[in-house]
């Protein structure tokens, strides 16, 4: 397989000669709002420019949507994705909104699905940690992530917007991927903590997975997102993980 950092959680995976688009974030630097009551929030999002021309990012087989937050999709994404690409999501909400933009094949993870011989199976996360929810819970909304599998390819396990918890745990042991993709950039809502995964995160699922890869994704690119490539960088060194974890910079693509 091959997976291409985009920018954000938008990824470009070829597995098993398919490529799919992951949680499309597409507009231009600056041109999105930043994430009211979150940290930095006097930036504008998302922080940095595509780094691959447009057209090349959409010339994918199917797009995956794990939830429709603006940084996962958004107005550009909804407006030049090809209305009849396949596009899974998590549920039937996230559907029906999908569809009235257009899309005429919406399909649900939920359903176990298989694409092109690939099998989909959807996984749950929690967008933050109970004290988050607790306050954020209607805001922040359901989350999953996606496990791909195909006889030919390693298992890839794409956690999505989730902190570290029992969910990804049973993920860990049920699937037991050869490769996991975690968004890692510890967005933060100030008062009250992460809503995705930091280094400590991070650390638990090497620690859970000794025969995984990591990859490091949703960094650098939202205003709410703290944690830096360096810092992470410096983490994994400084607790000796930097064998097993990659960090790809925006328009890098790792070979697995």
């Amino acid at each position: 397989m091959q997976i291409t950092q985009v920018r954000n959680a938008t990824l470009l995976i070829d597995y098993a000669g398919t490529r799919f688009l992951i949680d499309p974030m597409l507009a231009a630097k600056g041109t999105l709002p930043a994430f009211a009551g979150t940290a930095n929030s006097h930036l504008h999002n998302p922080l940095v420019e595509l780094p691959l021309p447009l057209a090349e990012i959409l010339d994918v087989d199917a797009v995956i949507v794990t939830h429709d937050h603006l940084d996962h999709w958004d107005p550009v994404a909804q407006q030049q994705i090809p209305k009849h690409l396949p596009l899974f999501v998590q549920h039937q909400k996230d559907a029906d909104t999908i569809r009235t933009c257009g899309f005429k094949d919406v399909r649900l993870l939920s359903e176990q699905v298989e694409f092109a011989g690939i099998r989909l199976q959807q996984t749950e996360g929690q967008h933050g940690n109970d004290q988050v929810m607790a306050v954020l819970a209607e805001r922040l909304g359901e989350v999953c992530g996606v496990v791909f599998s195909h006889p030919q390819e390693k298992t890839l396990y794409l956690a999505g917007d989730t902190v570290w918890n029992e969910m990804v745990a049973q993920s860990l042991r049920q699937h037991e991927p050869d490769v996991i993709i975690l968004n890692c950039g510890d967005a933060q809502v100030p008062g009250l903590g992460s809503i995705i995964m930091g280094k400590e995160d991070v650390r638990a699922v090497y620690q859970a997975a000794p025969q995984a890869t990591l990859i490091a994704s949703h960094m650098e690119a939202v205003n709410h997102a703290v944690l830096s490539r360096k810092e992470l960088r410096d983490y994994l060194a400084e607790h000796g993980m930097a064998d097993r974890v990659r960090v790809p910079e925006d328009g890098d693509t790792l070979s697995l």
